[in-house]
């Protein structure tokens, strides 16, 4: 039985293969209609994070601060944070505030949660509901920070249901908005009923229209997140997530909403893990459409298939989003060489070596790592291909091995809000991609091998 091989990292990180839990905790609240994210901190985690995700969807964002200074620092920012709040108020009407704490605002012990409730300005600010939402930078990563802040907001709206519906919750992680879009064609073709969290398919993805809106429209709505409590059950794509930070395990715990957890439905088992929870949910046949598009893939796999077996890949990320993209590799021939995530509160290993079980790839796991000990490993094992985020590109710099983005952040390319990964159609964009990088590279190579062969002395 082939088995990986997980290293544990243990020196200071360089360059870590991760971002800060306020910047997940913000990408989630971009997904609820009509909110605002108020970060408890300094200015610069603010526009640390707003330029992160404005660079990345190509779309104005707004991230407020409460601008903590040094005598906030000494003395508390309580003040700061009651006086932002209020600002926020004025400034945007919003329907929801989501309030984030910082490095800064944990390590002086600011209690976010206290200080909202005895200032009474959740009162004051009426109609405008105000989530706090503990995020220390330093604890953890942006893909905890996520789920941190889904739980907390589904805590915050979900109460006891006087009826149970017919709809389905579907929870999302690192989906692009035209992942979203697809995801509701497939769940129309399906004719069921669907709450999406968070949605971010037109927050994040606006169309275009003359003037200059300071809010964007589209997003979960609170009527949605108030009915979550009584779908007839979830599909949560968190497959690697801690049982904890799950808002679905939450939802089913408290008030008895089935869960059914599927990795993200990227290559073709994890579609039809997918499209086989709603059909088991519903007791309904798989539509015609969704069948062909799989024959579709298959056929593709056969022609690319002999192509991709000389792949030898890297690929890097959130634990969610490499598990799945490594299944797309494996099922299509492509080795994954090493397997490299920042995040180290995850059964990543657990369940790649139950999929490597049928193979003969012995990966190298990563957890809690950085690029530099990425880059070092990647080399090592002579990869050829690069598989995530535009944090890699250094790497695809210093060792010309090409990089495939996907993920969060990408920030050298344009379009990134566009790309289509999930679902057969997605997956076959995507291999389609991978395939012709391993081409390129190939018939570079080759070149330059024949030239220095034959021409040069």
């Amino acid at each position: 039985m082939a088995k990986s091989k997980s290293r544990n990292l243990v020196n200071l990180n360089v360059n870590p293969c991760k971002m800060c839990m306020p910047m997940g905790a913000a990408l989630a609240f971009e997904g609820v209609e009509d909110s605002m994210v108020l970060i408890h901190g300094s200015q610069g985690c603010s526009t640390y994070i707003r330029r992160h995700i404005a660079t990345h969807f190509n779309e104005p964002i707004d991230i407020a601060s409460s601008s903590l200074s040094e005598q906030g620092t000494v003395y508390g920012g309580a003040a700061n944070l009651v006086q932002g709040l209020k600002n926020v108020a004025a400034i945007y009407s919003p329907k929801v505030i989501g309030v984030l704490t910082t490095c800064l605002a944990e390590t002086i012990g600011e209690d976010i949660t206290h200080i909202i409730k005895e200032s009474g300005v959740a009162s004051e600010l009426k109609g405008i509901d105000i989530i706090p939402v503990p995020t220390p930078g330093y604890a953890a990563s942006e893909y905890n920070g996520y789920f941190v802040a889904l739980k907390k907001i589904v805590a915050f709206y979900a109460r006891e249901p006087k009826v149970k519906t017919n709809h389905i919750n579907v929870i999302v992680t690192d989906l692009t908005p035209a992942d979203i879009r697809e995801l509701k064609r497939i769940l129309s073709l399906f004719e069921v009923e669907y709450t999406i969290f968070p949605d971010i398919s037109e927050t994040l993805d606006a169309p275009y229209k003359k003037g200059f809106d300071i809010k964007t429209e589209g997003g979960t709505t609170k009527s949605q997140l108030r009915r979550m409590s009584a779908a007839i059950a979830t599909i949560e794509f968190g497959w690697m997530t801690p049982l904890g930070l799950s808002p679905g395990r939450y939802l089913e715990e408290t008030f008895d909403v089935p869960l059914y957890s599927c990795p993200l439905p990227i290559g073709l088992n994890g579609t039809d893990l997918f499209l086989e929870a709603i059909s088991k949910i519903y007791d309904k046949q798989i539509p015609v459409e969704l069948k062909k598009a799989r024959g579709r893939m298959l056929d593709a796999m056969i022609d690319s298939h002999k192509l991709n077996r000389e792949g030898r890949a890297v690929i890097y990320g959130n634990p969610e989003l490499i598990y799945a993209v490594s299944n797309l590799c494996i099922e299509n021939g492509i080795e994954p060489v090493v397997i490299a995530t920042g995040t180290d509160t995850n059964p990543l290993v657990e369940q790649l070596d139950q999929q490597l079980s049928r193979y003969r790839y012995n990966p190298i796991i990563l957890k809690d790592c950085d690029f530099e000990s990425i880059q070092e490993i990647a080399v090592e094992q002579k990869t050829n291909l690069l598989i995530g985020n535009s944090d890699g590109k250094f790497i695809k710099e210093k060792e010309d091995i090409p990089l495939v983005r996907i993920g969060f952040p990408i920030h050298d390319n344009i379009g990134a809000s566009r790309q289509l990964y999930i679902g057969y159609e997605g997956s076959l964009r995507f291999l389609d991609l991978i395939t012709n990088t391993l081409i390129d590279k190939k018939h570079e190579a080759y070149r330059d091998k024949m030239y220095n062969k034959y021409f040069v002395n």
